[in-house]
């Protein structure tokens, strides 16, 4: 245990017709962490050398995009931002995060590793989420149903998606990646990965939906499906998608396709990154059977002499920016719809820990009736 006070997630419930109305919802739920946490961002991006003008220039910009590609998901950002009293730029903001991160002068964190088991019939998948020790209150658990189904998640307040999955069993978990190329004012990867919580029903139709979407900022989206599962690595030079071979699928926060790891920034993740794939595969190329979720975690904890820190703590006398810490473990079970959270590191996971949501026990928001 790290004695980190790692708080209880809150979960936020949404559900409406209207991706405006949704947006409503999630804003007047958490305005006041919403608030604080755009404050953690806006200072995280002054202490990277990102102005003010430039993030809400990038921000609107990035929004502008969202609108081009699926418009509801821009409903719900810009209601998110009406039901919270924010500006739109800044709720905006807070979805292309990472994108407005890749303008920073600092060195990022490296964050998220990923484990997928993809033998047939047990096809499940497990992520440590590393980000700023800051913002260890800024995320919540998350059930959203609208028209056409359901999903739960796990988020970052004011962020429409991040990991999650939905009640037609399509999960995703995502880790962030790094392009010479990147830049800000595309669509967002956390919009894309909501994207698909929202719209996808199959493996093959998250896949379409990813390899579409107008990134310009790099990320590896993993989707799970009790069918199978896949890594789609995004960045400016296009989608590559990285299909299941074997009993497993692992990423941490480098390419791993060749055409956009010619160009990759490896003063960001690396040697890190690296590190932390090389034990993974040494863990799992001995004895990878794991029977259901709860299995994966020790593959994603570490302590020191492993030679790799799966689970982040940040360094003695880390300074604001530079203070990274694991701050949640999630776990997704496509064929029951469930995703299970655990504040903190693998490490400090136990039983009474777990929180478990299913988005199959989601109730749809009734139909307006039409033509009256």
């Amino acid at each position: 245990m790290s004695g980190f006070p790692h708080p209880s997630p809150a979960l936020i419930t949404v559900a409406a017709e209207s991706a405006g109305e949704r947006g409503v919802q999630r804003g007047k739920a958490c305005s006041p962490q919403l608030a604080s946490g755009w404050q953690t961002y806006a200072e995280l991006f002054s202490a990277g050398g990102i102005s003010a003008a430039r993030v809400e220039a990038e921000a609107l910009a990035s929004l502008a995009a969202v609108d081009a590609w699926l418009p509801d998901l821009a409903a719900e950002i810009r209601g998110t931002a009406a039901g919270a009293g924010l500006p739109e730029w800044q709720v905006a903001a807070l979805n292309a995060r990472t994108e407005i991160l890749s303008l920073s002068k600092t060195q990022l964190p490296g964050e998220c590793s990923t484990v997928i088991s993809t033998i047939p019939g047990r096809v499940f998948s497990a992520q440590t989420w590393d980000w700023h020790e800051e913002l260890a209150k800024a995320w919540h658990l998350q059930s959203v149903a609208h028209a056409d189904g359901a999903f739960v998640g796990m988020t970052e307040y004011g962020i429409l998606g991040k990991i999650g999955v939905n009640s037609h069993g399509v999960g995703v978990h995502l880790n962030v990646l790094g392009h010479s190329g990147d830049t800000p004012g595309a669509v967002p990867v956390h919009v894309a990965a909501a994207a698909v919580l929202y719209y996808a029903k199959t493996l093959e139709e998250a896949v379409d939906l990813l390899t579409a979407v107008p990134v310009t900022t790099s990320s590896s989206i993993s989707v799970v499906t009790a069918e199978g599962a896949c890594m789609v690595e995004l960045s400016p030079v296009g989608a590559q998608v990285i299909p299941a071979a074997g009993d497993y699928l692992l990423h941490t926060n480098h390419f791993l396709s060749p055409l956009p790891a010619a160009g990759e920034r490896t003063e960001l993740y690396q040697p890190d990154s690296g590190q932390r794939l090389d034990l993974l595969k040494r863990r799992c190329s001995g004895h990878f059977d794991p029977s259901d979720p709860l299995d994966l975690v020790p593959y994603l904890c570490s302590r020191p002499g492993d030679g790799a820190d799966l689970c982040c703590v940040p360094a003695a006398g880390a300074r604001f920016g530079d203070r990274w810490r694991t701050l949640a473990t999630a776990l997704i079970d496509p064929e029951t719809a469930r995703l299970s959270v655990s504040p903190g590191a693998p490490t400090e996971a136990g039983q009474e820990t777990w929180r478990v949501l299913s988005a199959q026990s989601q109730q749809q928001p009734a139909r307006r009736a039409r033509g009256i």
